[in-house]
């Protein structure tokens, strides 16, 4: 066999063994070889499942994050209103403890607590996202006063310290719907938590994809798209946003362990969700209190918020590499 026949033989299976390759399915495979992005993507599944089954898992345990055990029996906690057991009156039946105080279980208010958590931050997450999306694409996409208008928008937006518009834009949000003497649904909390977050939050994508739009709309096959008649809807659909889906992914992966330190902070501050509603935000501020007699309630919350939002970071940061091979370091 000579060396052309050999050259032609290899180079026709190594096309083979690309052929029906997609970028998802490269970008699959480059992220299955990521180790850490495989053990950080079975932690950020494990918390997604407890806040989901969260019910289910307390039924089975049977407790529930909102009786007050002590008051049931009075033994459960000390002369001083503190667990009387040690590691915060951890033993088979409170897996966690209980809380000082009330006596209430910390297993299923953590629990619930996760569920709250993360049900706030993927809503914020999803709506920022779509907000983001929609604002930034069509600005890049029209150019002219309305990407000047909308980029003006963002520099405002982006310039305002967060955290600080945060605390003072939740009352106000609330004192639209509810007198100042009233007391606020836990319903009307989350809402309003999530409609702040993303009312700040979506100025970030807006500016990296109007600026991915205004290269893209310049390439030779959106100018072929019109000139065959394409209506816009069309060619952003079919032309635009499928090459941007790598940035919009990124940017939602790097931003939802963002939200949900911001929504843990809005709570601790009370501004956000308060107690008895279950949150890890709400645990960390009472456990506050306790930490010199008893650090057990508020460890594990504060625990498994720092184990999700690392794992979720390292997540995004791996889900970027495979998407585009070229950030690695």
């Amino acid at each position: 066999m000579t060396d052309e026949t050999v050259t032609k033989s290899t180079t026709s299976d190594a096309s083979k063994g690309s052929e029906g390759r997609s970028p998802g399915r490269l970008a699959w495979k480059r992220f299955k070889r990521d180790r850490t992005g495989v053990v950080s993507a079975c932690v950020v599944i494990f918390f997604f499942v407890v806040a989901i089954a969260a019910p289910l898992i307390a039924k089975l345990y049977g407790k529930d994050p909102y009786t007050t055990y002590a008051s049931q029996r009075p033994e459960l906690l000390d002369a001083f209103s503190y667990p009387s057991g040690p590691n915060g009156g951890m033993n088979s039946e409170f897996w966690f403890g209980v809380e000082p105080l009330l006596g209430r279980d910390v297993f299923t208010f953590l629990l619930y607590g996760i569920r709250t958590s993360l049900g706030i931050a993927v809503a914020a997450t999803l709506l920022t996202t779509v907000v983001g999306v929609v604002i930034g694409v069509t600005a890049g996409y029209l150019g002219g006063k309305a990407d000047y208008l909308v980029g003006r928008v963002i520099d405002i937006l982006l310039s305002f310290p967060s955290t600080l518009f945060f605390i003072a834009f939740m009352p106000v949000v609330y004192g639209l719907f509810v007198a100042p003497d009233d007391n606020i649904p836990t319903s009307l909390r989350a809402i309003s938590l999530i409609l702040v977050l993303s009312s700040f939050g979506w100025a970030s994508i807006a500016r990296l994809l109007r600026g991915q739009v205004l290269g893209l709309r310049e390439r030779e096959y959106i100018e072929a798209a019109k000139v065959t008649g394409a209506s816009s809807r069309r060619i952003v659909f079919k032309e635009l946003l499928p090459n941007l889906w790598t940035p919009i992914i990124i940017q939602s992966t790097l931003m939802l362990p963002a939200y949900v330190t911001a929504e843990a902070g809005l709570a601790f501050l009370g501004v956000g969700i308060i107690d008895p509603t279950p949150d890890w935000g709400v645990m960390i501020q009472s456990g506050a209190k306790f930490y010199t007699e008893d650090i057990t309630f508020m460890l594990f919350p504060g625990l498994s918020m720092v184990i999700f939002v690392l794992a979720f970071n390292l997540l995004g940061d791996s889900v970027r590499d495979a998407l585009d091979p070229k950030s690695r370091r």
